[in-house]
């Protein structure tokens, strides 16, 4: 056995070495900790040198740039939208300060950490640029008299003046944001300790239980025995998952996602930082150890519109047509030799249509998913955010640990973060089969966090430092991902909420704008185009509590509906499904979906849980579609 592969084992054996009377409670559940045998994570460990060690193919590992000071802060403004605050273009921030306006307490301070030490840099740096106040940033904030999206009065952001600043300004001013403790948000958060609150920022939770005398932070989250039942609170406007909102409003989803993560870090002692990978030259063609976004282009010249590499779901499928009950699936490894070899053939066979799957066994197809996962030139989780996602074993509690997860997969790429729903579904499904194929919650934990964590270029170094406790970090953090994976597509209540004020900021100072015309025409449905073709002169007049809901694709087309406080949406779906007449193309019921497009949302499909009271209450202003769901 090779040097490497002896450090392995020594770590397998160190593994079995945890004493006896260890600090977890032994309460008896198989996902518990000091349970959790290490003997798998190891041997898949062992199982990836040994396959990396029969490929010839010399591979160029990924070369991870170290940020000079100040660019890493830079490159979060310009992830986060926020460029404009400074350089060339900093005089023309209008929507940033619409942007900044909706941001709660504890978002703000991780802007104003980020422009700060931006500030300072281009000081230092002697750059001919205009750098803005912090002061400044914020003031439309404080001028603010409403409240901000979470319910709680805008905190106003306190600044003082150092009196040691010198007169070129290399020392920049201290800023303090203010103390005062909305009583609200405490007493707004749910009693029950497995209910998620989507509805007050993640971060602001944070910050209120960390200063509560009632609500003492702990550290160990991620060594925790029993994994909670965590749920969703019933939200009466409708959950949002991802998918469900139009890409303007997305784009505005995934900077509050970055703030937000980033604020929620700040608070809780954890650094985050985004790694940066130095461009290497990758295979431009092929299967293996091809980007995933040139994967899906090729792929979708073959199948238009698909969103998940095809390869990826023809091996799932391979492994799922025989049996999920085999005995040892996923952990027990196929031939190496074999693997490498229907690796080759599958590359040179795959998109002709001759590849011959019959010859395809189970453990085989389960090794080359595994082998696509790790081939991949930047790893699944991205290179930005794959520590991030490692360093949510080291957040205080399982809740921050869930929420924080939750905020990474919104950041995630598109391609990335479906075919990671696509892998984490299919994991399920084989811990659905544990009592016949021996594969529980722990034992696939195990065995796939070393193929999404222990990335070639950086990952494997990570391990051999850090053994036990890493190894044992990244399989919680996978098991996490495994058992919450529904919770971690929802897009919190209170990032929709600032999306819709962004919006109505927007529409207030930009309603004579072109731009904004534009972006209304670019809406699946045009509204203006609705209201000269669709509407009837009885329309104008539609009564108090009634909407106008349109179905073009449908044989009832427009129908006025009354709002009850018992209405859903499916309810509203069901109605018109009911209709049935004409030419009119039949759709099912789960081929159509009610949404809300426009007033401060550019469009959402909406659940069929929906109170439509409650939500007229939040959008008066929407139009009310049933279309079919765009892929």
């Amino acid at each position: 056995m090779s040097r490497r592969s002896g450090q392995y084992t020594m770590n397998h054996d160190h593994s079995k070495k945890i004493p006896d009377g260890a600090s977890f409670d032994r309460s008896g559940s198989q996902d518990s900790l000091d349970e959790l045998s290490m003997d798998d994570y190891w041997k898949e460990l062992e199982n990836i040198h040994e396959t990396r060690g029969n490929n010839h193919e010399e591979r160029v590992a990924l070369v991870v740039k170290e940020p000079d000071e100040g660019e890493l802060e830079e490159e979060w403004l310009k992830e986060a939208g926020l460029s404009n605050l400074f350089g060339e273009s900093s005089g023309d921030s209008l929507e940033s300060m619409v942007f900044l306006s909706t941001l709660t307490r504890t978002q703000k301070a991780a802007v104003e950490k980020r422009v700060e030490t931006v500030t300072q840099t281009m000081r230092k740096r002697n750059k001919q640029h205009q750098i803005p106040d912090v002061r400044d940033i914020f003031r439309l904030q404080n001028d603010s008299k409403g409240k901000v999206c979470d319910g709680s009065e805008p905190s106003t952001v306190r600044t003082s003046e150092n009196k040691n600043e010198t007169h070129d300004g290399t020392k920049g001013p201290n800023f303090s944001l203010g103390t005062d403790e909305p009583k609200s948000l405490l007493e707004d958060m749910p009693s029950s300790d497995t209910d998620i609150n989507l509805e007050i920022s993640f971060a602001e939770q944070a910050a209120n239980l960390k200063d509560s005398s009632v609500g003492k932070m702990y550290k160990g989250g991620g060594g925790d025995t029993l994994l909670p039942n965590f749920r969703l609170p019933k939200d009466k406007t409708g959950t949002t998952k991802i998918g469900d909102l139009a890409p303007q409003d997305m784009k505005k989803v995934y900077s509050l996602a970055l703030i937000e993560l980033t604020a929620l870090y700040d608070i809780l002692g954890t650094e985050f930082k985004q790694q940066k990978a130095v461009k290497i030259k990758t295979k431009d063609s092929g299967l293996f150890g091809v980007p995933l976004s040139l994967l899906l282009e090729q792929d979708q010249k073959k199948v238009p519109g698909t969103k998940i590499p095809l390869i990826f779901q023809k091996l799932i499928a391979q492994i799922e047509e025989t049996t999920l009950e085999t005995e040892g699936l996923l952990r027990i490894p196929g031939v190496a030799t074999r693997v490498k070899g229907l690796c080759q053939e599958l590359e040179a066979k795959f998109y002709e249509g001759t590849f011959n799957w019959e010859n395809v066994k189970q453990h085989d197809a389960a090794s080359l998913l595994k082998l696509f996962i790790r081939e991949l030139p930047q790893p699944l989780l991205t290179v930005e955010y794959l520590k991030a996602f490692q360093d949510v074993q080291n957040l205080p509690t399982r809740k921050q640990q869930l929420q924080a997860l939750n905020l990474l997969v919104i950041l995630l790429p598109e391609a990335n973060r479906d075919t990671l729903k696509v892998l984490l579904e299919f994991l399920q499904r084989v811990i659905d089969h544990r009592d016949k194929n021996k594969m529980t919650l722990k034992n696939v934990a195990m065995v796939m966090a070393p193929n999404l964590f222990t990335f070639h270029g950086f990952g494997s170094k990570t391990i051999e430092q850090r053994e036990f406790v890493m190894a044992a970090g990244t399989a919680n953090v996978m098991r996490f991902m495994i058992q919450y994976q529904k919770l971690l597509w929802t897009i919190p209540k209170f990032i929709v909420n600032q999306v819709r004020k962004q919006n109505t900021e927007s529409q207030k100072k930009e309603k004579k704008d072109k731009a904004m015309k534009k972006l209304l025409k670019k809406m699946a449905y045009d509204r203006e185009k609705h209201e000269k073709q669709e509407k009837t002169p009885n329309d104008t007049d539609v009564p108090q509590g009634v909407i106008r809901v349109q179905a073009p694709h449908l044989s009832k087309v427009s129908m006025a509906i009354q709002l009850t406080e018992e209405l859903k949406a499916g309810d509203i779906v069901a109605r018109f499904l009911s209709q049935k007449s004409g030419n009119v193309q039949t759709l099912k019921k789960e081929e159509v979906f009610l949404y809300e497009i426009g007033g401060n949302i550019g469009e959402r499909c909406l659940d069929d849980d929906t109170y439509m009271k409650d939500l007229y209450q939040l959008n008066p202003n929407a139009e009310w579609v049933i279309k079919p769901k765009q892929s």
